[in-house]
């Protein structure tokens, strides 16, 4: 609880989550009885049998969900608080403040049990604010993609390498939106203004370290039209260029894949591919996709906790709640490592 923000129990009661007392003590027996679901990946009726054993509360899993339903946007400030705490900044830069941001990821799920399902849960969060927005939940064979999400007007989507293919581009655009996203080597054909085909390596090897490269192209696929954007390019530092490469080295060899020389090349840069206009610089759309990065790791860490508990998948509300708990529990576990690289004689964080 040492790294709970001040307040938090007290923010329990204003958000909504405790309310009524009549079956919890405390804010904090509430909170425990839930991150049992969370974070311990045991079901709702399973939590309630082990809050009545631990004497936390007496409840029904029927009353644990209504809670957790409750509990969404307490978890969503604790989930802010704790990124303020990391100093993540979370306030929309005013230059960018006319579109609404959505950073995408996705995860598998397994049900739990020798035979139970695989899912991939898609999901959309609003990446100042941390609002849950959409949710797809779908067997495997649906890919990571910007189709599986709706659009509307200035919408911005964020996404990694998986989300860079031209049709999931082009479905932005359709519907008026923006995208900035990683892009895959030879995920499309690239074409200068002029016409010629680009050749990145060629592009790339005049970029000095701190220096962003921005290329206006084409992309195009086969039976595809072309699609307009912008490259906005920054070369890694020699430590940072190393650890990606030995990276996709260990993965190719787990694949049993053939090396692509100028793919490993290209993990010394990353690539982003942009429809934002001009207006927006180079340095400022890095900067952006800085802010999402921020909290990968906390998407990284909550891609292996999803994996843990059921899914309300019937209830969009409950669904959401669900994810910001989830999102909380990440963040808290991440912030608990970082005190563990940092550890004080003291025994807890000074408050900055």
């Amino acid at each position: 609880m040492q790294f709970f923000p001040e307040g938090w129990e007290e923010m329990a009661k204003n958000l909504g989550a405790l309310k009524r007392q009549r079956k919890f003590k405390s804010a904090g027996n509430l909170l425990r009885l839930l991150l049992i679901h969370l974070a311990d990946g045991c079901s709702m009726r399973e939590a309630a049998t082990r809050a009545k054993q631990g004497g936390l509360a007496t409840v029904s899993d029927v009353a644990l969900l209504k809670r957790l339903r409750l509990s969404s946007e307490w978890f969503r400030y604790m989930s802010i608080e704790l990124l303020k705490r990391r100093g993540v900044k979370i306030d929309s830069p005013s230059w960018i403040s006319q579109y609404q941001i959505k950073s995408v990821d996705a995860s598998i799920i397994k049900e739990p049990g020798a035979t139970g399902s695989e899912w991939r849960l898609h999901y959309s969060l609003n990446l100042f604010g941390l609002q849950a927005d959409q949710f797809l939940l779908s067997r495997l064979n649906v890919g990571e993609s910007f189709i599986n999400f709706k659009v509307n007007k200035d919408d911005l989507f964020i996404g990694d390498r998986a989300y860079g293919r031209l049709k999931g581009l082009k479905h932005v655009i359709e519907y008026k939106g923006h995208f900035l996203t990683r892009l895959k080597n030879k995920a499309f054909k690239m074409f200068h203004q002029t016409g010629q085909e680009v050749v990145l390596l060629k592009e790339l090897q005049d970029i000095a370290i701190g220096e962003v490269k921005e290329i206006q192209i084409n992309a195009a696929a086969e039976k595809n039209e072309s699609l307009s954007m912008r490259l906005c390019i920054i070369r890694k530092s020699d430590e940072e260029a190393e650890k990606s490469i030995k990276k996709a080295l260990r993965d190719h060899q787990r694949k049993q894949r053939k090396v692509d020389s100028d793919t490993l090349a290209l993990h010394r840069y990353i690539i982003l591919g942009t429809s934002l206009p001009n207006s927006i610089t180079a340095f400022q759309i890095a900067e952006l996709y800085r802010i999402r990065w921020q909290i990968e790791i906390a998407f990284k860490r909550l891609k292996s906790i999803l994996g843990l508990g059921h899914l309300p998948k019937t209830d969009e509300k409950s669904s959401k709640a669900w994810l910001h708990g989830k999102l909380f529990v990440a963040l808290l576990t991440q912030a608990i490592v970082d005190e563990g690289r940092l550890f004080s004689p003291w025994g807890y964080p000074l408050q900055l």
